[in-house]
């Protein structure tokens, strides 16, 4: 067809203002806001329905997140992840078995121990405060200390030290039975065999979920979480053994008859700082007090926990942990005492993981607000009270 005969189409005109297709726009802060809002509902709503049944799986993820870096070392020297998993787990698992079957007996027998000894601890610990109110007495003259005070003093302790004696075998005998043996024993490493299979591919697939615009800002965050976290977490857990296996081997070798107990204690306990050395020197001095009957044990006693303490401020501490932890101990403690009273074991699980992306936040936003116009704008002629 010739050029000159091909039908010339004239082009459409254009759409009048405010009809045809509307350029996309980004989401406004209050689909934002909605959906920060949204998510953190729905993980408050789930905590707070399945609260009772979280406990495995919180542990389990504890684990894989614990175990992630030697299961990632082994892949890249080329063994495969799901192998990597099952031989971590069970060998996690043989750890914990070798532990209960070694353990288990000899706490048993320093329950029995505390048991029968509970009576005489109470009678030469009534008799040595007894001994100590008369010295203050003749010291200090009976309008100070007078016979009532001290019956009453006396008394209210020997209470208290048969409540924490009767306590502590209770605790130690049902303890197993309040954490639900079968779940714990067998939902748990099931459950940290799956995630610790899986752990690369569900990071990457949350990293995919996230918002495009935000993402690096997020992952910055997400990093700088997992290197608190993992830095409070492995240190702390060397940390506890280390202290843990000092004051039972100290204990038990200067004949305290419950050192050993005291000492996995007061190990266990040192995940909350300085509650641990305070607990086991508190126990320490009073099962001294009641075994011995005088203060030269109780010398000896001071002597391994001060010991303990400066090992702990200027050897395992410095060495495990150092400066990679961000985590001031008052923020710890506040933080496991709430996630324990809001939701009990549940809570203390989450706690530390909770504590150290809030604090994560709080800088990032700190460092916010010193670059920004509010805390910058310099004072204008006229301002001031």
């Amino acid at each position: 067809m010739p050029p000159d005969m091909v039908t010339r189409v004239p082009p459409l005109p254009a759409p009048p203002p405010g009809r045809g297709r509307v350029p996309p726009t980004g989401p406004s802060r209050r689909q934002r806001l909605a959906l920060l809002a949204g998510v953190g509902l729905a993980l408050l709503l789930g905590l707070w329905m399945f609260s009772a049944i979280l406990t495995p799986f919180v542990l389990a993820a504890c684990i894989a997140y614990f175990l992630d870096p030697l299961a990632s070392r082994m892949a890249r020297l080329g063994s495969p992840r799901w192998l990597s998993a099952i031989l971590l787990v069970t060998l996690l698992l043989l750890l914990g078995l070798l532990a209960v079957l070694l353990l288990y007996p000899l706490i048993l027998a320093q329950i029995g121990v505390l048991l029968t000894r509970l009576p005489g601890y109470i009678a030469t610990i009534n008799a040595a405060l007894r001994d100590f109110l008369l010295t203050l007495e003749e010291a200090a003259g009976p309008e100070m200390v007078d016979a009532r005070l001290r019956e009453l003093i006396i008394g209210q302790a020997g209470t208290m030290v048969g409540w924490l004696g009767t306590s502590a075998t209770r605790l130690l005998g049902q303890g197993m039975a309040l954490f639900h043996v079968f779940t714990l024993a067998v939902v748990t490493p099931v459950v940290s065999f799956y995630l610790l299979r899986d752990w690369p591919g569900i990071m990457g697939r949350l990293e995919r979920w996230l918002p495009r615009r935000s993402a690096p800002t997020v992952l910055q965050l997400a990093r700088d979480v997992d290197r608190v976290l993992s830095a409070w977490l492995r240190g702390q857990l060397l940390c506890c053994l280390a202290l843990g296996a000092f004051y039972a081997i100290t204990l038990s070798a200067v004949g305290l008859e419950l050192g050993l107990m005291v000492g996995l204690v007061s190990g266990l306990l040192s995940f909350i700082p300085y509650v641990g050395s305070l607990t086991g020197f508190a126990l320490s001095v009073l099962l001294a007090i009641g075994q011995w009957g005088d203060w030269n044990g109780v010398i000896l006693v001071v002597g391994i926990f001060v010991l303990g303490q400066v090992l702990e401020g200027y050897v395992i501490y410095p060495r495990l942990l150092g400066d990679r932890v961000e985590l001031h101990a008052v923020w710890v403690i506040f933080a496991l005492f709430a996630g324990g009273v809001a939701f009990g074991f549940l809570g203390v699980l989450l706690a530390v993981p909770i504590a150290a992306a809030v604090g994560v936040l709080a800088r990032y936003w700190l460092r916010r607000y010193l670059d920004s116009p509010v805390y910058l704008d310099p004072p204008r002629p006229g301002d001031g009270p």
